[in-house]
């Protein structure tokens, strides 16, 4: 399935009739979903193309919304520790809809990060967050880790 991100090797193997894909990150094979192999050609962007420290990236966090317990795909931080970038990845068949952002709104209201990312593989949407004027702005790709500390 081709994506809008650079080419990348990612080893599959199939079990059982089932297919599976190497988790970057996590170091171990995952089930392949249209989904999972979106967030891997993220991991592997942010690490690759964008020189975040995969030390440095969190995959399926969980966290609570409100009295929900949530997962995020991905929380980047900075050399402080402190969350920089919230990731929300979808399916390249899912649209990205207002409700995507509103669930990526969700999860950052307690991480308070600086950068929401949201992608379907195909489409991607980056933000920075201005807490002092309490507003937002679309900006044109994901920032360098360098540039984020």
């Amino acid at each position: 399935m081709q994506l809008n991100f650079p080419e990348y090797s990612i080893p599959t193997k199939k079990v059982d009739n089932k297919n599976y894909l190497f988790g970057f990150v996590r170091r171990k094979y995952l089930l392949w979903t249209p989904e999972e192999w979106v967030r891997q050609h993220v991991l592997q962007f942010l690490v690759k193309d964008r020189a975040y420290p995969k030390s440095f990236l969190a995959v399926e966090k969980a966290l609570k919304v409100n009295t929900l317990l949530r997962r995020t795909d991905v929380v980047a931080y900075n050399k402080n520790g402190e969350p920089i970038l919230i990731v929300e990845c979808k399916a390249p068949n899912v649209k990205i809809t207002q409700q995507v952002f509103d669930q990526i709104a969700a999860y950052n209201i307690s991480l308070k990060v600086t950068y929401l990312f949201v992608t379907n593989g195909l489409e991607h949407f980056c933000c920075k967050i201005d807490y002092e004027t309490n507003s937002y702005s679309f900006i044109e790709d994901l920032p360098y880790f360098e540039e984020v500390n």
